[in-house]
């Protein structure tokens, strides 16, 4: 006789593909440390059968993470990118929407970042993430701040994903279909693998813009 509504457990065991998939995702480059930091994820086999059920099972697992005590408070700057984070982080639960680029109608991952520019700095940027990349400085990842646009490989093609990065490994995004803006870190095996690069809109940039509009 088949239960109505299957416990967790139930669910993990007839969804194994599925979760592992979504697991595989989701584990830490390097399975570092067994302490927990702002930058470990300790998910269990509870947590990865209720997000299989979501539409979003990489946000549903992040937002489990917070749970074991992620810190998600951007670390603090100065000057123009101030602006940049602030306004993002007024975004968060926005929903992801492919073409989109206001509150209104959602972002996708590049009208998150382009709205977020033209708000808080004046900026025009380019409409997608690969034009974006082409713009800016150069920054090494060791060297990045508060600030910096990061990019990853998420099409099999480079530069075809960008977020805002808010230090400590952390940057926000407008991830996918289902998904939300969001923080999420860095570290997490799928980003990590697929990080690329990264872009900063500095001073000289700013100003050769503003001049530009006047």
């Amino acid at each position: 006789m088949t239960r109505a509504n299957p416990t967790p457990s139930e669910v993990f065991s007839f969804r194994i593909p599925g979760l592992m998939i979504a697991a595989c995702c989701l584990v830490l480059a390097g399975c570092a440390a067994p302490r927990q930091s702002a930058d470990v994820f300790i998910i269990d086999d509870q947590d990865i059968a209720l997000a299989s059920l979501s539409n979003d099972p990489i946000g549903a697992l992040t937002k489990s993470a917070g749970k074991h005590g992620i810190s998600r408070q951007p670390v603090a700057m100065a000057g123009a990118s101030n602006a940049l984070i602030d306004e993002a982080l007024e975004l968060i639960g926005i929903r992801y929407r492919y073409g989109g680029s206001s509150p209104e109608t959602g972002f996708d991952c590049s009208g998150f970042v382009a709205y977020t520019a033209q708000r808080a700095l004046g900026l025009k940027l380019p409409r997608n993430a690969a034009a974006i990349a082409s713009i800016g400085a150069n920054v090494d990842q060791k060297q990045l701040q508060p600030g910096d646009l990061v990019f990853f490989n998420t099409l099999g093609r480079r530069y075809s994903h960008v977020g805002i990065y808010l230090g400590e490994n952390r940057f926000v995004h407008s991830p996918s279909a289902g998904g939300a803006v969001r923080i999420e870190s860095m570290t997490m095996a799928y980003w990590s693998k697929r990080y690329n690069g990264a872009r900063r809109l500095d001073g000289n940039y700013v100003a050769a813009a503003g001049s530009a509009r006047r």
